[in-house]
């Protein structure tokens, strides 16, 4: 029995312990993942949490908002991309020490490709500079993006990520939600990687008035996998990406690492498209018929 978790905030409704524990029975390797949700916890202590799960045999964890650069902060050992990004959303409990990875990076990049083949991702808005939202601006680098546009309310976190994105040769730049709203029609791509349009910070995070055809949208938020967002996107003919689609890939990564002692790659492998047919099918197309 590989024991699993997830640290995050407002997560009850998470479909991360039923994806690594499908696997694990599609795979022979019974999983127990467990959620330790830091809301409405009195002095939440994302380290002691942390340093709980290892006390008490877990194999690792995954992280969520709004812990994910604190995560990366604690290890002992970073991944590539960790490294790269700055935050985590994996940790393995090693005999060497706490180690840290990013699926958020590498599953977007899966993701993306898989629905848009080789379409380069061109010039971009970025709605939220957190943890998930560094992890998609470095994959955009490797998605043949022209330029980032950050749109961020924390302008200490917008200018740093800037600044570390074009320090790695990507070109971004801070923008106020009036530019936003102004260059919104002559751009490609619309990136929520906000809280904004999950359950628990319902809304929509920009004026989606330009939005068109000639866009592709993603939002990273996947409870509910039609947000507030989507919705537009889809009315205005802009192709659209879920957040269901970034779950299952940084999920399946993020398995990888779990049980790369014990399952090899090449097993791993079959699963993910059946994955990725069974959640659109349980999150996205029940909703598809009531979309106004």
């Amino acid at each position: 029995m590989i024991k699993l978790g997830l640290v995050g905030e407002g997560i009850a409704k998470s479909q991360s312990p039923d994806l690594h524990e499908r696997l694990g029975a599609s795979l022979g390797e019974p999983v127990r993942y467990d959620l330790v949700d830091s809301r409405g916890a009195t002095d939440f202590d994302f380290s002691s949490a942390i340093r709980r799960l290892r006390d008490e045999g877990y194999r690792g964890t995954n992280v969520t908002f709004p812990f994910k650069e604190k995560a990366a902060q604690l290890a002992d050992i970073r991944g590539e991309g960790v490294r790269r990004v700055g935050t985590a959303n994996t940790l393995l409990f090693d005999a060497e020490g706490l180690r840290a990875e990013n699926t958020d990076y590498t599953g977007f990049i899966s993701a993306y490709r898989h629905s848009f083949g080789s379409q380069p991702a061109g010039e971009v808005l970025l709605i939220g500079a957190g943890g998930v939202g560094r992890a998609v601006a470095c994959a955009l680098g490797e998605l043949s993006v022209s330029c980032i546009h950050i749109l961020e309310h924390d302008s200490t976190r917008a200018e740093n990520l800037s600044r570390d994105l074009n320090a790695m040769g990507i070109k971004a730049a801070c923008i106020t939600p009036e530019q936003a709203q102004r260059e919104l029609p002559h751009w490609q791509g619309v990136v929520n990687c906000s809280p904004i349009g999950h359950i628990n910070h319902p809304g929509c995070p920009i004026d989606t008035a330009g939005l068109g055809a000639q866009h592709w949208v993603f939002d990273a938020v996947y409870i509910p996998a039609h947000t507030e967002l989507l919705k537009a996107a889809h009315q205005a003919g802009a192709k659209t990406l879920s957040g269901v689609d970034l779950f299952v890939f940084q999920g399946v990564d993020a398995f990888r690492f779990f049980t790369a002692d014990r399952i090899a790659p090449e097993q791993i492998d079959p699963q993910v498209i059946p994955l990725r047919t069974h959640y659109i099918e349980q999150l996205v197309t029940p909703s598809t018929h009531s979309m106004p």
